[in-house]
């Protein structure tokens, strides 16, 4: 680990909720849940205000609104926040060449390569700037964590949360960890944090002390060498900038291993969805499907297929994933489940399989990381999705606050305004009234 503290990670505060309050004067310091409204959907960002109701990322939406009942609940608007991420990602692209993107909002930042930072005093300098530059530009807020290491960086953006800067000093990392939870570091989920806690350690310290060779055998070599490792404030990972892809895939660990087998097969149709939401968000098409699944002992297999050529099909992706997942064993429990595509191309043929020509869904935007996307609204709702935007020929630009019935109410107001906007309905096929992109957050 190097001696000064030059590892700089960024964290957006609930990045797609603030991206909603910004753009929605009305929705300023009021609850928002940004997911799929869907009888299966999921949360994949809540604001501040909403957490104070105990919604958080990837909750079912369902218990989301027993939770928050009186929240704004919200369409992702993936291309949005996408575009928001470039002009934060360029800024810390000025920083310095090695710039490491985790999703659409986080990201490290190598400050000692860019020779922009050298000590705790110009690295702290360094990231307040930042901060003010990303509200300057985006109106948004992000935290910031300092440290040596990227295991450590992160850490400080987490306490750092919301809209705040941490610097850990090089040398205190021991002390600062010790008496932190195990939870506290990186991969260590529920199920690994409950298996700890019945094993007498429930802290940072408690996993140094209880040394490598005994979390070798709670947690297997890998994992046990890599937490001991952690608790000793070890890590020696680079800064890696962006490199050209060879895979697309997502995955998600369950909180409670799932032993249901008609649940492991909708999770994998699921998450096969969002494989496909970011191919084609990256222009990519693939050949070889590839499932992921980490069982109830933490033993992982891998099952993969090659198609006679590359698709971006969903059915496709869905069915081959659906064929791997028969030939593994899921008793006993499942805690990860992935779905991935390799061997990239930059087009695609034609429904490899006729039997999934009926099935195509149909996908709206990307889903992060990090981050489950719901189910989408019925087919007749599509066109009017919570929170997207519109324009009326006679009242301006406004957003969807709901549509159902074949009416569709819709607030008028820019994220500009100073007041919330009024509010009027108007049925579903007003030849007034039609979708249109974001408003610019800054006006400039």
């Amino acid at each position: 680990m190097r001696n000064a503290p030059t590892i700089l990670h960024l964290d957006m505060d609930a990045f797609y909720a603030s991206v909603e309050q910004a753009s929605k004067p009305s929705l300023r310091g009021k609850a928002v849940v940004v997911g799929g409204l869907g009888p299966r959907g999921v949360v994949a960002t809540a604001s501040y205000e909403a957490r104070v109701f105990g919604v958080h990322s990837a909750m079912p939406m369902a218990q989301a609104r027993r939770l928050a009942p009186n929240a704004a609940y919200l369409v992702p608007r993936f291309g949005l926040y996408r575009s928001i991420s470039e002009q934060v990602m360029a800024l810390l692209h000025e920083l310095s060449p090695l710039v490491e993107p985790l999703s659409l909002d986080e990201a490290f930042v190598d400050l000692e390569a860019g020779e922009v930072a050298w000590d705790a005093g110009s690295a702290r300098s360094v990231g307040e700037r930042l901060r003010a530059d990303i509200r300057g530009a985006t109106g948004l807020s992000g935290s910031v964590g300092l440290a040596a290491s990227k295991m450590l960086a992160k850490i400080g953006s987490e306490q750092a949360k919301p809209d705040g800067l941490v610097l850990i000093e090089p040398g205190t990392e021991r002390a600062m960890l010790g008496p932190m939870s195990v939870r506290t570091l990186p991969g260590v989920g529920p199920a690994t944090g409950d298996h700890l806690r019945r094993a007498g350690i429930a802290t940072v310290d408690e996993i140094a002390e209880a040394g490598e060779d005994e979390l070798v055998r709670l947690l297997g070599r890998a994992h046990g060498q890599a937490l001991y490792a952690m608790a000793l404030a070890r890590d020696e990972r680079p800064v890696v900038a962006e490199r050209e892809a060879k895979s697309v895939s997502v995955e998600d660990t369950y909180d409670v291993d799932i032993h249901d087998r008609l649940r492991v097969g909708m999770e994998v149709r699921r998450l096969a969805d969002r494989c496909v939401r970011r191919l084609r968000a990256a222009g990519l098409s693939g050949r070889t499907i590839v499932i992921k699944v980490r069982r109830y002992d933490f033993s992982t297999l891998t099952r993969s297929e090659t198609l006679r050529g590359p698709t971006d099909d969903p059915a496709v992706v869905r069915e081959a994933a659906a064929r791997l997942l028969d030939s593994v064993d899921t008793t006993g429990g499942v805690r990860l489940l992935g779905v991935g595509v390799s061997g990239l191309a930059d087009y695609t043929q034609e429904d490899l399989f006729a039997q999934a020509a009926g099935e195509a869904a149909e996908i709206l935007g990307e889903e992060e990381a990090a981050e489950p996307v719901a189910e989408q609204e019925a087919v007749s709702e599509r066109r009017w999705p919570a929170g997207h935007d519109v324009r009326h020929a006679g009242y301006g630009h406004g957003w969807v606050q709901g549509s159902g019935l074949g009416r569709v109410t819709v607030r008028f107001e820019t994220p500009w305004a100073v007041e919330p906007g009024r509010v009027r309905t108007f049925r579903v096929d007003d030849p007034e009234l039609e979708p249109v992109d974001p408003l610019p957050l800054v006006q400039g």
